[in-house]
């Protein structure tokens, strides 16, 4: 579930349609060299999902002189998601300006009491928030990846057979035209999921999910000229209790929707109540499609394991707090694709387990592992209750709280902050909590009676 900010290599290339493989690709039936010995061949890699992290881990493996074959079952499908990219993305990624549905420089976000909060007024000039489909990014990425030399396979992975010798390959059946098939690989990248058949194939060990419901609405025109450039999050125990609600505007309707974990068998409800909440925004409007998808609230205990790599939503990148997935999607695929060439000295040497974890998790826990875990303490801090959330709002008015969390967005980097501002900030943080708790006591009241005419 990709968002907004939320509060507090670039490749010239010429695309081609894809190409998807037709028949059976040619089997390795021995693979009898071990870690770091030289191949008399190219390292064969299956990365096994096709969306952001998938094809960035092809493009970055093929590139890079591994032979790459990237499955995707339902190239044409696309998964629920709120569509957000950070600014820096754009360039890191060379993501065509054409791709982007809309320029988002207005934000606001709206406490259970209603209190309302802009909290784009401190975007610069020249910054803003890209809001695209996700139908059409994965599409590009895809073909991207294969254009650098990945064959793309429309297929079905159906079983993984782990080798059970540390020299022989791993055996993929996956099916394709109605016809069943296998592949044998050295290596392989688990893009496929929170639901990942790779990460289960590892025994890579369970994880939380969220559970994301979205349905995008098609508006008259007056209605959506006031999402023109303008997203809108909401919180409170009628939308989520323990996520937020958005709505996202898109190239000719907007995304409606809402998240939680804990109480998932509610959802539809907490849709109602988001519908309810912007019902006047969106009345007249027609539903064109209804979305759902587990969302991972954790990264998964194994990650890694012999030559399997996880990444994506299958590694469990997805932040708490905001549920920013995209970016961290790409970013592992392509980390973890550049790693895989780099230790095998560009797919001419096998790789193991040690050569995965030192240049790749190690890598991407140093760059990102604080990032989550603080996030991870905000949405205990602040979703647990109305008054969390009414504290959350108000600390969103402040310009220094806006600014912070723009450039940390926007440019995934730490943001140089004032000493004396941030012991304000924290102040000002602790003095809402308390003088909030008495307006979240009674918008908890107000809550059950809104919840009873849902149900």
């Amino acid at each position: 579930m990709a968002t907004h900010s939320h509060p507090l290599h670039s490749i010239s290339l010429t695309l081609r349609t894809p190409r998807l493989l037709r028949s059976k690709p040619t089997t390795l039936l021995t693979i009898t060299c071990k870690s770091n010995q030289p191949l008399n061949r190219k390292l064969r890699a299956a990365v096994i999902g096709g969306g952001p992290a998938g094809s960035s881990a092809a493009e970055a493996l093929a590139s890079g002189g591994v032979e790459t074959f990237l499955f995707e079952r339902c190239p044409e499908a696309a998964k629920p998601c709120g569509g957000a990219i950070p600014l820096c993305m754009i360039d890191e990624f060379s993501i065509p300006v054409g791709l982007i549905d809309r320029k988002v420089t207005q934000m606001k976000i709206i406490s259970p009491s209603n209190l309302t909060v802009d909290f784009g007024k401190t975007l610069k000039p020249h910054e803003f928030i890209s809001m695209l489909r996700r139908e059409v990014l994965d599409s590009f990425l895809r073909r991207r990846a294969e254009s650098s030399g990945a064959t793309l396979l429309k297929a079905l992975v159906t079983n993984l057979e782990v080798p059970t010798s540390s020299n022989a390959p791993y055996t993929i059946h996956y099916t394709m035209n109605n016809s069943k098939q296998t592949l044998a690989v050295d290596i392989i990248v688990g893009a496929d999921g929170a639901n990942s058949r790779v990460a289960k194939s590892i025994n890579a060990g369970d994880y939380a999910c969220a559970i994301a419901f979205q349905e995008r609405i098609q508006l008259p025109d007056e209605k959506m000229e006031y999402y023109q450039n303008l997203a809108e999050m909401y919180v409170g125990n009628d939308v989520s209790p323990d996520f937020y609600a958005w709505v996202f505007p898109k190239c000719d309707h907007v995304a409606v929707g809402t998240g939680t974990v804990c109480s998932k068998q509610n959802i539809k409800m907490f849709q109602r109540g988001i519908r309810a909440r912007v019902k006047p925004k969106i009345e007249g409007g027609r539903v064109i499609k209804v979305e759902a998808h587990p969302i991972p609230e954790h990264p998964r205990p194994i990650r890694v394991r012999d030559r399997v790599a996880l990444v994506g939503d299958a590694a469990g990148y997805v932040t708490k707090c905001s549920g920013e997935g995209i970016y961290f999607a790409a970013k592992s695929g392509r980390m973890c694709g550049e790693a895989i060439v780099r230790a095998s000295e560009g797919g001419e040497r096998m790789i193991g387990e040690d050569d995965l974890k030192r240049e790749y998790l190690r890598e991407w826990d140093k760059k990102y592992i604080t990032t989550f875990r603080f996030l991870d303490l905000l949405q205990r801090v602040f979703y647990g209750s109305n008054a969390g959330r009414e504290a959350l709002v108000e600390l969103c008015g402040d310009e220094y709280v806006q600014r912070m969390t723009f450039e940390s967005y926007l440019y995934k980097k730490l943001a140089d902050g004032n000493r004396w501002e941030d012991a304000k900030m924290l102040v000002n943080t602790i003095g809402s909590l308390i003088r909030c708790k008495l307006v979240g006591r009674e918008m908890e009241v107000f809550d059950q009676r809104v919840l009873a005419q849902l149900l």
